[in-house]
């Protein structure tokens, strides 16, 4: 989805770029963190063998806030495309 700035109200604008700083404030004090699970998933990728990606699927699921997930998920997915 595409939409032009310039027709939103100053306010909206505002909000925009506030939320864009928050979303930016959470991904910085926790890239480190998912960065950590998501090297602690990968290493379990031997032990658990065929089962590995069910088991990362319900770590995932547990884990809190969703966005944190995701990122972790993001970081999952990283370190296994360079793995290959």
């Amino acid at each position: 989805m595409s939409f032009n700035l310039a027709s939103k109200t100053f306010e909206e604008r505002q909000a925009i770029e506030e939320e864009k700083a928050r979303h930016f404030d959470n991904w910085k004090a926790n890239i480190g963190k998912a960065k950590g699970e998501a090297a602690r998933l990968i290493g379990e990728k031997p032990r658990r063998k065929g089962k590995w990606a069910e088991w990362v699927r319900a770590e995932l699921e547990q884990m809190a806030p969703p966005e944190f997930a995701n990122m972790v998920r993001i970081e999952v997915n990283k370190l296994m495309a360079a793995a290959k």
